[in-house]
This record gives C-alpha cells, structure tokens and sequence, in this order.
C-alpha cells in the first residue's frame, strides 16, 4: 500500500505540474483519499462528443499500479463501449492489457482515443454497438450528439 500511495502522490504532483500541459484532461484527487479521483475530459473533436465535458470517477486499488483503477462515466455518453446506466467502460488496459506504465493521466487519454475510435464488436451499450455494426453511422453520431447536448455541455442560462 505504500507503493501505491507513493506512485499516487507522484502522479497528483506531475499532474500540479502540467494542468496546463493538456488541456483535454483534468484530474482532480480526492482531498480526503488519494486512492479517489476524478477527471473531466473533453469529448474529441469531430467526433459527436465535440463540445462536451465529460466527468469520470476513478477509483485506485491498494496494489495499484500492478493493478488498473476502475474507471467509469459519471456523465451520462451513448457510446458502443461505455454501459449506459453505470458508466462502466470496456477497454482492454482497463482489464487484461494493463501495465504498471500507464498512469491516471495516461489512462484518460486512452478513453478519449477510445471515444473517438469506438469497438462496436465488443459492445457494453448493445443499442450503440448494432447502429454502428449495421452501418447506421448517422444514427449512432445524432443519438451520441443528443446525449453529449443533453448531459456533457454546458447549461446557457
């Protein structure tokens, strides 16, 4: 457990470090619990998610980095890979490809390639898998584009 804390304390002063670095990703530790985290990340550009601020909840296991966070959406996203009601993501570095060389940062920047490359063939939002697997591109990016409008941007008012 003190590795980890020691590699989580490295990661929040390289983050202190760079915030203006990425402008993409914010990271945010917890203030009572290095092992809690969250990061807002922009949605990709060209991608139906342009313009949103999606939050995601980090939650870092004590053999960490020799095991990945658990990662999920707290923003709601209409995404082939991301399960819609828990915000759960499938993605591989998340689970069997995992590697002590990746950081929290790192793993953001993964889930925003992941938004904008989605795998519809391992989907955990089936809805947005077979629009994409049947070819309806203009279905999926207007229904993704509903809820990035809806739920990642900002309020006017």
């Amino acid at each position: 457990m003190q590795a980890s804390r020691a590699r989580l304390f490295k990661e929040y002063k390289e983050v202190q470090r760079e915030k203006t670095a990425d402008p993409d990703i914010q990271l945010v530790c917890d203030d009572s619990n290095i092992f809690k985290w969250t990061a807002l990340i922009k949605g990709p550009s060209e991608t139906p998610y342009d313009g949103g601020v999606f939050q995601l909840a980090f939650s870092v296991p004590e053999q960490y980095p020799l095991q990945p966070p658990q990662v999920r959406f707290l923003t709601k996203i209409f995404h082939p890979n991301v399960h819609f009601k828990t915000g759960e993501i499938c993605l591989d570095i998340l689970k069997n490809a995992w590697s002590p060389a990746w950081t929290l940062q790192s793993v953001c920047r993964a889930i925003i390639a992941l938004m904008a490359h989605p795998e519809p063939d391992s989907p955990l939002n089936c809805d947005s898998g077979n629009l994409l697997r049947s070819g309806d591109i203009r279905g999926y990016q207007s229904m993704a584009r509903m809820y990035t409008r809806l739920a990642a941007m900002p309020k006017k008012g």
